[in-house]
């Protein structure tokens, strides 16, 4: 009798449906396949180390938070930039964006994930566009200054959030 307890234990778990990560990594390129910039959406989650073991409502947790600690630095380089800067325009522009990011990292980011948890994707959907229209908002504040100094973080802020609302529209 005991070995054939044995041999049922090791059979049993021979055949266990085991989560490749060929399976995985099709389910985030499946998945980033809906969204509007599928390179940066497939690097955010597969460079987490969650990204391969998670289903849809975790692929988008994990974008959520990437978009949150991508405001989160940007917020702290526009706040460094206000401490330089001397033109009273630019110095506007950038206390705009503070507003802008503050509202991001605070509020809608906040809310979508929040969302995604209880099960309620639309407004998660609603915070992380609003999270985008915020970047957008910020850039445009400088359509008239000759630079723009965090061009590149906001389009990543504002490309991440389209994204990551795009991932959560799949849970409607």
């Amino acid at each position: 009798m005991n070995r054939f307890i044995c041999f049922s234990l090791i059979f049993s778990f021979t055949f266990l449906p085991v989560k490749s990560r060929e399976n995985s990594a099709t389910l985030i390129e499946t998945t980033c396949k809906t969204t509007p910039f599928y390179n940066l959406c497939v690097s955010a989650l597969q460079s987490d180390p969650d990204g391969p073991s998670a289903d849809i409502p975790g692929l988008a947790r994990i974008g959520a938070n990437k978009v949150k600690a991508k405001a989160t630095a940007t917020l702290r380089q526009i706040t460094g930039l206000l401490k330089e800067a001397k033109d009273p325009s630019l110095k506007t522009a950038l206390l705009d964006c503070v507003d802008f990011y503050n509202a991001i990292v605070e509020y809608d980011v906040p809310m979508a994930i929040d969302a995604v948890v209880k099960g309620d994707p639309k407004f998660g959907v609603q915070g992380l566009n609003d999270a985008a229209n915020e970047a957008l908002a910020c850039a445009r504040r400088f359509e008239n200054q000759p630079k723009f100094p965090i061009e590149g973080n906001n389009k990543v802020v504002h490309d991440l959030s389209a994204v990551v609302a795009s991932i959560i529209a799949l849970l409607l």
